[in-house]
């Protein structure tokens, strides 16, 4: 997935740069919220209006997204532990429950400055629908003790946000990483409105490996997903 994204971005470089496609480009502000969680974002989007109609959008851009979750159960995160492997059909793979350790932290704080991808279809000049997903970056938060359970068994433990994220595909991805399914809809030539889903990965590892079956293990993601409404400003 991630080549293939990476291969569009440069397709769409190359269009820029040969026919001189239409541009557009947003700041947006958005929020979510799920059960006993939330996130805030912020992000930059520069699109490029591509087709014979100049409806369909490619675009790359940035985001800073913060979440923040009270009792949230973090999971063994590693493909290769969840599904038993790591190629493209793990994401048609159910998981190991055995091999499913769990991690609950009460009070769940994650930073994530992404870049990402966004490709959307504009309806008309006032409603489009578009999907963006982050694609690599770094994650920061606070040290948070948490209570690992294996099985019947619990001990408290240290963890820290993971450092880097990269979008590889289903379990194998690495870190936090945003993603939204939205319609946008202009209110005046500068406003919009924004409002959807939102699918969060974020990811703690513990100071240890404390998980030791099957093979040893540090990292315990969560996935959220949540309702989103926002605001965008076009300045281009």
């Amino acid at each position: 997935m991630m080549k293939l994204l990476l291969s569009i971005f440069f397709l769409v470089i190359s269009i820029e740069a040969f026919s001189q496609a239409q541009t557009e480009s947003f700041l947006d502000m958005d929020a979510a919220i799920g059960s006993a969680e939330g996130t805030f974002s912020m992000a930059y989007i520069h699109n490029w209006k591509v087709g014979k109609r100049k409806k369909l959008l490619l675009g790359v851009g940035g985001r800073f997204s913060t979440y923040f979750g009270q009792n949230q159960f973090y999971v063994t995160a590693p493909a290769s532990i969840t599904s038993g492997s790591t190629g493209p059909g793990v994401f048609f793979k159910e998981n190991i429950e055995e091999n499913m350790d769990s991690l609950l932290i009460n009070s769940a704080q994650v930073n994530a400055v992404n870049a990402k991808f966004n490709i959307g279809y504009q309806f008309s000049d006032k409603i489009s629908l578009g999907f963006n997903i982050d694609l690599l970056g770094f994650s920061f938060g606070g040290e948070r003790d948490g209570n690992y359970i294996n099985g019947n068994q619990g001990q408290m433990v240290s963890s820290s946000p993971t450092p880097f994220n990269v979008l590889l595909i289903s379990d194998n991805d690495i870190g936090s990483l945003n993603s939204e399914l939205y319609i946008r809809y202009a209110v005046s030539e500068k406003w919009q409105i924004r409002g959807g889903a939102q699918f969060l990965f974020t990811e703690y590892t513990t100071d240890t490996e404390v998980q030791q079956f099957p093979e040893p293990n540090d990292r315990f993601r969560n996935k959220s997903l949540m309702l989103m409404l926002g605001a965008g400003f076009r300045i281009k």
